[in-house]
């Protein structure tokens, strides 16, 4: 029956209306119905297939039309949450990513849990010893058998002993002596009690002084905890005056609420906290030293000595022991420099260590003294300044530094209220400074690298006015004629000006951190900053600019960009003058005030970038020479200039185009080194050892590309040049070739030493070289010369001017 509705809803009636515009228009009804449908789906089939003729077929080509359609929107719909699928799977990416680098974290930190576990079980172990040590200690005493009275008292005497009632003991000993013994000394056990006192009092002296050295076992441990507290209450202390100083009506600090040795200057007092850290507790517990550390031992001990009579050895010896402890404390750890919390427990036990002297210096009558915990602090500061200074220079981490010179001003301030000098420490702080200095120089200096080994070594394009006003953001850029061009346009410098000027400045920030809470002025901030400013420049962005113009890859192009860009840079000191003028506002006119060295630093580079100009295109016009392949016994020469010298002066041409963009002496000094330097190479192939024999056909052939050098040095390469200048250096092997060429050795030999000379710049030595050479290679070509009056003639010429030439030679040696 619904069957029945749906297809009287959605077919066309038989009865005379089922055209085909209907038809189709029915089967475009049915999908939406067919996929909404709650009916068996062969009975909603049948029912259109029973009342329509070609149903099959239409009904068929509807639902593939369907089906398309269908997956043209299942298309997009992929489409549109394809990109979403995409970034989904970079973000299950990045968390593998992330835990990865947590189990890593999980795992370190297991590995230090494990590592100060092995510390804890350590300290167990060592306080079982100590506490099986002090059960050993206690010694039986012999029962004395006496007579009544007598027995009575050593056996109080012996119950005093145990209880460890020293004291009392000595007073019963002292009545066993004077009043008791005397009564039956004539009993050999009176003279074996007697004779057993003294014993007595010894064992007491030493039961005193084995509780004297537990203490002192104790306080080496407690040291660190009673520094920690005092150095936290030091560095509060400091917070709290700062607030006070804030507050006009508010003129002394507050009484404090823990002190060490019960004193209560402010210095001295010790808040202690509940372990959490709350300070706004107001109902802290106040603690005496004696919370923290039993002295009741020290005392005993002291008294005990005392009345024995021994008081200056158990002074000796405490301060002895002191002394030990101290050098123990000052050991430092063999990787104390490798993290802020191995400084910090060394700074710890040695506060611990003094809080606790200071504490028996009021809490005795001359146990210590002041003399001697002088002494004991000279001796400790000369130590730990030595430490600080050797493992401070094992550090290349400025923040760790930074972080060091924090706890060098904590644990100066904590000492000092202990009324310590610790000037010596502050001094030390310039050390520091300087320590720290020279990592951040070494930070900055792979900072420097990194920049120079990525630049292009171009000038910067700039596209747009955004970009340009972006440049100059970083780097103080002003030229009038390059604003006035349109864009796009060109930077004169390349990328790493504006990157260098930028990092110079983190450095200065970076060096400014060190002067804070060292209550320092503004002058001598201000002096800081342009010294360690200068140190950057001269010593670290100058070496960064040494080595990278030395660099073998650097070519002629970028020695030429790198000359433009520390000119940019030398400009733009003045700049960072007033950057540091802005940070300290002290004016640059103060007396004293550090001036900036950039200006030689970056003209040093130059002069730098400069020579290796010279170097390279002379070590160019090398690989040019070497290349030459003359012939030497050639008969005649080819008539044209050898090819390795046209490529030579083509590429000369080419390179001084570059050199445009370079002040106008640079490149006239280069190209006149470059002249010099092929003119000397020429010189030394035709004088080379190694060559025996030339003959005139090989001169002229050297001549020809003589000509062609002489011809590109008065083609002006570079301008500004006078007269023939640049020619001049080729004027001795012009000199000489002509003198061979024309064969004028009359007018040589005859005009020689006289400054009108024609062959003035012809060395007798050079000459006589060259000749000695054409020598050789006249008698092996003429054979027969000797039947030929010709050459007859010419080899006595020869041979002639040889001797004259040796002659002058020999004349010019002595």
């Amino acid at each position: 029956m619904a069957a029945g509705k749906l297809h009287a809803a959605t077919l066309p009636d038989t009865n005379g209306q089922g055209d085909e515009e209907k038809d189709e228009r029915a089967l475009g009804n049915i999908f939406p119905e067919l996929e909404s449908v709650e009916l068996p789906l062969g009975t909603f089939l049948r029912s259109i297939y029973d009342d329509q003729p070609n149903a099959h077929k239409r009904f068929m080509e509807k639902l593939d039309a369907r089906i398309r359609n269908h997956d043209r929107e299942i298309e997009k719909m992929c489409n549109f949450h394809h990109q979403g699928f995409v970034d989904a799977i970079k973000e299950l990416l990045k968390v593998r990513a992330d835990a990865e680098k947590l189990m890593v974290q999980v795992t370190d930190t297991n590995r230090r849990l494990q590592d100060a576990g092995r510390d804890v079980t350590a300290q167990t172990e060592e306080v079982i010893r100590c506490r099986v040590h002090q059960r050993n200690m206690a010694t039986t005493v012999e029962k004395l058998q006496l007579c009544i009275p007598v027995l009575e008292m050593y056996s109080k005497l012996k119950e005093q002993l145990e209880s460890k009632r020293h004291y009392a003991a000595l007073k019963t000993m002292e009545q066993l002596e004077k009043v008791y013994i005397p009564r039956v000394s004539q009993y050999r056990f009176c003279q074996i009690m007697a004779e057993n006192l003294p014993r007595l009092r010894e064992d007491i002296k030493e039961i005193s002084m084995s509780d004297l050295k537990d203490f002192l076992e104790s306080i080496r441990k407690h040291s660190d905890k009673v520094g920690e507290t005092a150095m936290r209450q030091a560095q509060q202390h400091r917070t709290f005056n700062s607030a006070v100083a804030k507050q006009a009506n508010m003129e002394h600090y507050t009484k404090p609420v823990y002190s060490l040795n019960g004193r209560t200057p402010a210095h001295n007092s010790l808040m202690i906290d509940d372990g959490i850290g709350d300070d706004e507790d107001a109902d802290e517990e106040v603690l005496t030293a004696q919370d923290l550390v039993d002295f009741s031992p020290v005392y005993r001990c002291l008294h005990i000595y005392t009345v024995l009579g021994d008081r200056e050895t158990f002074e000796s010896y405490y301060r002895k022991q002191r002394k030990k402890q101290a050098r123990l404390v000052l050991q430092p750890q063999a990787n104390m420099h490798e993290t802020v919390e191995g400084y910090r427990r060394y700074f710890n036990q040695i506060v611990g260590f003094f809080v606790v002297e200071d504490h028996i210096l009021h809490a005795t009558q001359g146990l210590v003294t002041r003399a001697f915990t002088d002494e004991l602090w000279n001796m400790a500061l000369s130590k730990i300044i030595a430490v600080l200074r050797t493992h401070s220079s094992y550090c290349d981490d400025p923040d760790l530094v930074l972080e060091l010179k924090n706890l060098i001003v904590i644990f100066a301030d904590t000492l000092q209220g202990y009324g310590f000098l610790v000037s010596r420490l502050f001094d030390l702080l310039f050390e520091v400074r300087d320590q720290y200095n020279e990592t951040l120089l070494k930070k900055w200096s792979l900072v420097f690298r990194e920049i120079f080994d990525l630049d292009n070594y171009s000038p910067i394009p700039v596209e747009t006015e955004e970009e340009y006003k972006q440049v100059v953001s970083r780097f103080p850029f002003h030229d009038a004629e390059i604003e006035k061009q349109g864009f796009p346009k060109k930077l004169p410098m390349s990328q790493s000006v504006p990157q260098i000027y930028s990092q110079v400045k983190e450095f200065i920030y970076a060096s400014l951190k060190f002067s804070e809470s060292l209550h320092r002025s503004s002058t001598e901030i201000d002096d800081m900053l342009r010294k360690s400013t200068n140190l950057l420049l001269t010593r670290t962005l100058s070496s960064c600019l040494q080595n990278l113009i030395k660099k073998p890859h650097i070519g002629l192009t970028e020695l030429v960009q790198i000359i433009i860009n520390t000119t940019h840079l030398e400009q733009a000191c003045r700049y960072l003058e007033e950057f540091i003028t802005n940070i300290t506002n002290v004016s640059p006119e103060t007396v004293h005030t550090t001036r900036l060295y950039g200006l030689s630093t970056f003209k040093d580079a130059r002069h730098a970038a400069e020579g290796e100009i010279y170097t390279k295109l002379n070590q160019k016009i090398d690989e040019f020479i070497q290349l030459a392949d003359y012939e030497w016994s050639m008969a005649e020469s080819d008539g044209r200039a050898s090819g390795y010298l046209m490529d030579l002066i083509n590429f000369l041409r080419s390179t001084f185009q570059v050199f445009t963009h370079l002040p106008g002496k640079v490149a006239q000094t280069a190209c006149m080194s470059a002249c010099k330097h092929l003119s000397t190479s020429l010189m030394q192939m035709l004088l080379d050892t190694e060559l025996k024999q030339i003959s005139m056909g090989a001169i002229q052939q050297f001549n020809l590309d003589v000509i062609q050098c002489e011809l590109f040095a008065s083609s002006e390469p570079v301008p500004g040049f006078q007269g023939d200048t640049l020619q001049l250096a080729f004027i001795d092997l012009r000199q000489l070739l002509d003198l061979f060429m024309v064969w004028d050795w009359s007018t040589y030999l005859a005009d020689y030493g006289q400054p009108s000379s024609k062959y003035l710049r012809v060395n007798p030595a050079t000459a006589l070289a060259l000749l000695e050479k054409m020598k050789d290679t006249s008698k092996k070509n003429n054979i027969f010369s000797q039947f030929r009056k010709n050459d007859r003639d010419k080899q006595k010429l020869i041979e002639t001017v040889v001797k004259q030439l040796r002659s002058l030679v020999n004349g010019m040696s002595s």
